[in-house]
């Protein structure tokens, strides 16, 4: 038996128990992970509340780190006691979790199990968006919404790393500093100013080559405003409630934009796509260009409190559960 967060009916933050729960040996092609540390992330709450739907009761996250305790048949490349990290759905808000090996990659030593757990899903988010999506180039301008958030900071710091100009929009003045810090050349108070005027006073009017939104309903159409000709509309994210329908002649009217909602699961379901993600992901970590901030730590059995805290949109970088 082991202890996680178990949903039996989507809803709020109290939709989580924590409870005991059975977990089989490894079946072939996986590895049992012992957590050392679980992150935190906002896809997980469109599960709890039914928006991305999955049969309960469920075993609700995304990513942690621990170590390998156990292997199932078929696999290779890895041992019982081989420092680990992992991306794979409904599974990690729990001690102990079985994952397909394939989604699995061994950490580095000089990144922490912490460290890890707050930066996977963040931050192979960042790796397909910079780096695959739209592959972002010297003397870009690049705007990116909520760019204090975990993905944010990511993005931020990523893109200027890479030759980019960063505008950034936040909700608060402290979230500013953060973003600047992060590598934001512009930021925007969203609440305060209007996001689309200042991108084209901030830009002289030449405007984006691409909008990084994982905001949603409230920063939309006004993204499509911030770009360029040709420039491209990148949508990953619901924060604020999914775009409606839109009529697709808008792209033309605004300059022949492209749009596209792409998903971290496509990237790592292409041939060896986990592990050259995660590689690209280390070797920024490793060499300074993305630091990782891990603001908020969680126990395990205080999951409630963690979401409570991350909807609110008060919290900035990463939170983590500690089993």
């Amino acid at each position: 038996m082991v202890k996680g967060i178990r949903v039996h009916e989507v809803g709020g933050p109290q939709v989580m128990k924590y409870e005991e729960f059975e977990l089989p040996k490894p079946g072939p092609g996986e590895v049992r992970v012992v957590h050392e540390a679980i992150g935190v992330n906002y896809i997980d709450t469109y599960f709890r509340t039914g928006l991305y739907p999955a049969p309960p009761p469920f075993t609700i996250g995304n990513e942690a780190a621990g170590v390998v305790s156990e292997v199932g048949k078929k696999v290779t490349g890895f041992k019982v006691g081989d420092r680990v990290a992992y991306v794979a759905g409904m599974r990690a808000y729990a001690d102990e979790a079985n994952v397909p090996a394939e989604v699995v990659v061994k950490l580095p030593k000089a990144i922490s199990a912490e460290t890890a757990a707050g930066m996977m899903l963040k931050g192979m988010t960042a790796e397909y968006l910079v780096r695959r999506t739209y592959k972002v180039r010297e003397g870009d301008t690049v705007l990116v919404h909520a760019a204090a958030g975990g993905v944010g900071q990511i993005l931020c710091q990523w893109a200027k790393a890479l030759g980019a100009t960063v505008i950034g929009t936040v909700g608060s003045e402290e979230k500013a500093k953060l973003a600047k810090k992060c590598g934001a050349r512009h930021v925007i108070l969203y609440r305060d100013e209007d996001f689309v005027k200042r991108v084209g006073e901030i830009t002289k009017g030449k405007k984006c080559q691409v909008v990084y939104d994982g905001v949603g309903k409230a920063t939309f159409p006004g993204s499509l405003d911030c770009l360029a000709p040709l420039g491209t509309f990148v949508s990953f994210g619901n924060a604020s409630g999914p775009v409606d329908a839109f009529n697709l002649g808008l792209l033309s009217q605004k300059g022949s934009l492209y749009a596209t909602r792409p998903t971290l699961n496509t990237f790592m379901g292409q041939p060896g796509g986990m592990a050259a993600m995660a590689k690209q992901l280390f070797k920024v970590v490793d060499n300074g260009s993305v630091k990782i901030k891990v603001s908020h730590r969680y126990a395990l059995q205080d999951a409630v409190a963690a979401h409570e805290a991350l909807e609110s949109r008060a919290t900035t970088g990463s939170i983590v559960l500690m089993p």
